[in-house]
């Protein structure tokens, strides 16, 4: 991914942010000579919380993630495979008549962190259904309402056998932070408060992540 230095990743905090507010990826791996990519969207947590002092570009970071077995990109994937996870995190349409001068051209700001990194298939029963256990976990703890999945182990054993999981270590990230950063302070404020005055929640996401980087 192209990222003009002045939207580059403040630091390692806001990846971290971004992937963990934002976890449905897309998954992206070549296909066989002469045939497109592979892409698959699905759910992706740490596999162990972050260093308390990570890698600029969270090299090193372990994710997880599993999918269905009948999807043909996971029959493609070998064992150990090269791949891209893609994460979007708030973005919203700028119009030029929040500038209030001319002349000037609309754009898009938004977010969006490209994960590079080996995938390695888990091949076990045991430890898929620890994925699905620490999805659930992240997942009620971040966005639901603190549900016990205690009663349902047993429903996921059964599911099991079309649960495809893995580990996806990172070698390197790009992080694209475009928040108007090109616009004179002023300018950027009115931006903000135009998002703000939306009631969209993206708009809204959008303007706070701006107004942290004033």
């Amino acid at each position: 991914m192209f990222v003009p230095a002045q939207y580059r990743t403040p630091d390692s905090s806001w990846l971290i942010e971004l992937l963990r507010r934002n976890p449905l990826a897309m998954l992206l791996t070549n296909g066989s000579p002469g045939e497109v990519p592979y892409a698959t969207h699905l759910p992706v947590i740490f596999g162990q919380p972050p260093a308390a002092e990570p890698s600029p570009d969270l090299s090193g970071t372990v994710l997880l993630g599993h999918f269905n077995r009948a999807n043909p990109h996971w029959r493609a994937l070998r064992s150990s495979t090269d791949s891209v996870l893609v994460f979007t995190g708030p973005h919203a349409y700028v119009s030029p008549t929040v500038y209030r001068t001319e002349p000037a051209a609309p754009t898009w700001n938004y977010t969006a962190v490209h994960v590079h990194g080996r995938l390695h298939k888990i091949g076990t029963a045991v430890e898929t259904l620890e994925v699905v256990k620490s999805t659930v976990r992240a997942y009620e703890a971040e966005f639901g309402a603190g549900w016990d999945m205690s009663g349902s182990i047993e429903y996921f054993e059964k599911l099991l056998p079309a649960v495809g999981a893995f580990r996806f270590v990172v070698s390197h990230t790009d992080g694209m932070f475009k928040l108007s950063q090109e616009q004179d302070p002023m300018v950027r404020e009115r931006v903000v408060a135009a998002f703000m005055d939306r009631g969209s929640c993206p708009h809204r996401e959008t303007a706070e992540l701006m107004k942290r980087l004033a």
